[in-house]
């Protein structure tokens, strides 16, 4: 199959691949899961992501992919991690692109995580033919953000990190981590997250905006019916596959330039 790359997914909890067909945004083989280690060592990282591809490789012989993405929870520039969100400090400066396509044998594209999401979005689901800005985040340890005009990203905007009301960084206020270890109400947090995308909303303008990330399981029934914004705000539609085929097809896309 021409059309089927490697997506790989790195997070602080879990390192996640599977065969994307870039096609049609599907995953042609099972998504593969393991821990990731503890520390979250580059060293450690790389290994594991090898053991992750490999049981990949071996779920489906028969297929070879024509392109490896990988998405990283940090700002990506010419294949460099740059900060290190929820993973060892040792990520900032590391030549992450380099390190991984000489552990896998064979190149592979690596970006932002969330970027990496949006992109899916964008390919094959919510913000898929939305002109205008669109705003992608994704909500749950942290707070990632996918921002596009017309169809084209701005890579690294985490706007996660963004100071708002006295939080040198927002996501220690309105992440599905801080409900959980405050212990709010899903009335409560809605109310800062209703406060945090009108901020985001007064800075953009954006025709659209999509939850993503673990907090979107709940958004038909605890979020949308508290949210109190006139920028329209819609679900994810890949959920937690969206970090493997935005980076399958996002390297899928490099390939073919």
């Amino acid at each position: 199959m021409s059309n089927v790359a490697l997506g790989i997914d790195i997070g602080g909890s879990g390192i996640k691949a599977a065969y994307v067909d870039v096609a049609s945004g599907a995953l042609v083989t099972e998504r593969v899961r393991l821990p990731t280690p503890r520390p979250s060592t580059p060293r450690a990282v790389v290994e594991t992501v090898g053991e992750v591809c490999e049981l990949v490789r071996a779920s489906a012989p028969e297929l070879t992919p024509v392109a490896r993405g990988a998405a990283f929870p940090a700002v990506v520039r010419g294949g460099v991690t740059l900060s290190a969100a929820n993973v060892d400090r040792a990520w900032i400066g590391y030549a992450a692109e380099e390190r991984l396509s000489e552990a896998l044998g064979n190149s592979v594209c690596v970006l932002n995580d969330a970027d990496a999401a949006g992109l899916a979005e964008l390919g094959f689901g919510a913000v898929r033919g939305v002109s205008g800005v669109a705003l992608v985040l994704t909500i749950g340890t942290g707070v990632g953000s996918a921002l596009f005009a017309d169809g084209t990203l701005a890579p690294n905007t985490e706007l996660g990190h963004l100071a708002f009301r006295a939080h040198a960084s927002v996501e220690d206020w309105v992440s599905d981590r801080a409900r959980r270890a405050e212990g709010l109400s899903w009335k409560r947090w809605t109310g800062r997250l209703n406060a945090y995308l009108d901020h985001l909303s007064v800075l953009f303008s954006p025709e659209l905006i999509v939850l993503g990330g673990g907090v979107s399981k709940r958004f038909e029934d605890k979020i949308a019916p508290r949210l109190r914004l006139r920028t329209p705000v819609r679900a994810a539609a890949l959920r937690n596959d969206a970090g493997i085929v935005g980076a399958a097809w996002h390297a899928s896309r490099v390939v073919r330039l």
